[in-house]
This record gives structure tokens, C-alpha cells and sequence, in this order.
């Protein structure tokens, strides 16, 4: 193994690089600073939630990925559910999914996934996500759209968003998952272009920017999201605002990249609530729709408020579950 690779969990994933310096001895990680520290909420909502979700053997995004806000979002009546298991075949730098050899699809999965959603009667948006399964011909869509499906047929009146992998550019495998007809369709570009090899080796900056920009020509709302603190620059970030709104993108968050182990790559810095706070004001001047930038904020953070505030100002033009593409 060459001396420039780390190995988690048999995967090999590239050392630290393009500005983003690794966590050494003599460079230790960065001690949190008292704005990123939160407490789960105990609501009645969060623990029932969190009974159905154990119950029916659902994958969150929410909990593999530690995310800081998951008492907040089950509380508000939004839940983030993983599908295609919960093992990805890409090893992003950033990101505490397992990574390695996917276990066998599980068929029955959409009517799981729909069933358990169709028992959260307080829910008012959800939010599908994926581990990538590039080792299938049809990176998953097949189960994408089919979950999509089910859970329209069960719960009509929940907004879905969708929060997608790439599929390697493969314009079928992304128009089996469009032609469910979710309501709003998510992608991140994660990072900035000088990072994503470091950031997300196995995948393409002008990848992201062209799921997002084809989901758009088909008449969808389109929302992206940059992790800040892994050596980006300011410019670097509005930059990469101005690639998205030069395609459409409708909704975006901003949020601080936080470390899952010593083993994924190190924060950088921490950004100030401040500077979140002039980003936002920028992404509002390009023209996005919604923003939510601050330190906390993750992808599918208060995802019920964006996609409820566009549907108030009849953005929409046409209903998501009516279109004719």
C-alpha cells in the first residue's frame, strides 16, 4: 500500500490533500467551540419516532451519519430515511456510512420503508436518501423509484424529497428516480472543486452540477448543499454558489463539516456563525429560493420550512404529483 493511502474499514481512501492537512501529533484536532455543542431534545414526537423507526428496522441518515440535529428534525416532523441498506461503495472522506461491499438488495424494503412512514401520522415531509450502490447496473433506481411509489400510495399528502446519488452520470438510471415524481430533488456537491478528490474521490464535481441541471430541465426544485471547514476558501464557496444558481439550484444549505472519527479527514476550522451568516445573505443575492447556512446546518436541516415556504408562494408551477415531462 502506498505511504500517501489510509485504510478504513479495508477501504482505501486518499491521505489528506489539496489544503486539507491531516491530523498529526504535533496538529491535533480542533477542540469544538460552544456553538456546536447541542443536546437531544426528549419529546414525546422524537421517542415515538424513534420506536417506529427501531421497530420496522429502518436506516436513518439521521443516526448513521450523527447528525446534531436529529432531535430537532423528528421533533418538527421531519425524518431523514436511508434506503439501499446501509453499506455504500464509495469511501467520501467526510462521511461516517460504512463504507465496503453492499449486502444483497432487500425487495421488500419499499413497502417497509412506505409502512413505517404511513404509521408517523405527525410527519409532513421526509427525506429519502441512498448509500451509493455502484456495483449495481442500475445504481439502485430501480428501488429508488419503487420506494417513491409506495410511500405516495400510502401517504398522498407527505412531501418527498429526495437526496440522490450520482449514478455514475447515467441519465436512465436518474430518470427511472425523476419519473416517480418526487417533490423536490436533492444532490450535494459537498465541497468545492479544488477538494473533491480529497473530498469525494469517486466522484465529479460536473457530475453533481449535471444532476442537479438535468432534474431542473425536467421541471423539478433542485437543492444542494457545501459542507464548510475542510481548507476551502470564501471565494472558492461563492464561486460554487454561482454554479448552481447558473443551473437553476433552488434551495441550499450551508453547514460546518464536523469529523465522525480520526480516521476521515480533519476540520480545517471551524467557521464562525458570522461568516455562515454573510454566505446566507450572498446565496439570498444570487437568487436561491430558500437558504439555511449556520455551523449546525446540515442537507435536509428545517427541510419541512423550504419546501412549505415554496409551495405558500406557489413556486410550484405545476403539482410534482401531476406533471407531464
Amino acid at each position: 500500500m502506498a505511504d500517501d493511502e489510509i485504510v478504513w474499514k479495508d477501504v482505501p481512501i486518499p491521505a489528506c490533500a489539496g489544503g486539507v492537512p491531516a491530523v498529526t501529533e504535533d496538529r491535533p484536532r480542533l477542540r469544538r467551540p460552544d456553538w456546536l455543542r447541542v443536546q437531544l431534545p426528549q419529546t414525546a414526537e422524537f421517542a415515538r419516532t424513534r420506536g417506529i423507526v427501531n421497530r420496522n428496522r429502518l436506516h436513518t441518515v439521521c443516526e448513521s451519519a450523527n447528525c446534531p440535529n436529529m432531535g430537532e428534525c423528528w421533533s418538527a416532523g421531519t425524518a431523514t430515511v436511508m434506503i439501499l441498506g446501509n453499506v455504500c461503495t464509495r469511501s467520501c472522506g467526510f462521511c461516517a456510512v460504512l463504507t465496503g461491499r453492499p449486502p444483497e438488495y432487500d425487495e421488500d424494503e419499499p413497502v417497509r420503508v412506505a409502512e413505517a412512514l404511513a404509521t408517523m401520522d405527525h410527519l409532513v415531509h421526509v427525506v429519502l436518501t441512498s448509500v451509493d450502490r455502484d456495483e449495481r447496473e442500475d445504481g439502485g433506481s430501480a428501488i429508488w423509484a419503487e420506494t417513491i411509489r409506495q410511500v405516495r400510495a400510502r401517504r398522498p399528502k407527505l412531501r418527498i424529497e429526495v437526496l440522490i446519488p450520482d449514478f455514475k452520470g447515467e441519465a436512465a438510471n436518474l430518470d427511472r428516480v425523476l419519473e416517480a415524481k418526487p417533490d423536490i430533488l436533492a444532490h450535494n456537491v459537498e465541497t468545492v472543486p479544488r477538494l473533491h478528490k480529497t473530498v469525494r474521490p469517486q466522484a465529479k464535481y460536473e457530475r453533481s452540477l449535471w444532476v442537479l441541471e438535468h432534474a431542473k430541465a425536467r421541471g423539478f426544485l433542485t437543492k444542494s448543499s457545501i459542507m464548510l471547514g475542510l481548507g476551502e476558501t470564501s471565494d472558492e464557496v461563492v464561486s460554487v454558489l454561482r454554479d448552481l444558481r447558473a443551473i437553476g439550484c433552488d434551495i441550499l444549505t450551508l453547514g460546518q463539516y464536523l469529523q465522525p472519527t480520526r480516521n476521515h479527514l480533519p476540520v480545517d476550522r471551524f467557521v464562525h456563525p458570522d461568516e455562515f451568516a454573510r454566505l446566507g445573505d450572498v446565496a439570498r443575492e444570487l437568487g436561491f429560493g430558500h437558504v439555511e447556512s449556520g455551523p449546525l446546518v446540515r442537507s435536509s436541516y428545517h427541510a419541512e420550512r423550504a419546501s412549505g415556504l415554496f409551495e405558500s408562494a406557489n413556486v410550484f408551477s405545476v403539482d410534482a404529483r401531476t406533471r407531464v415531462r
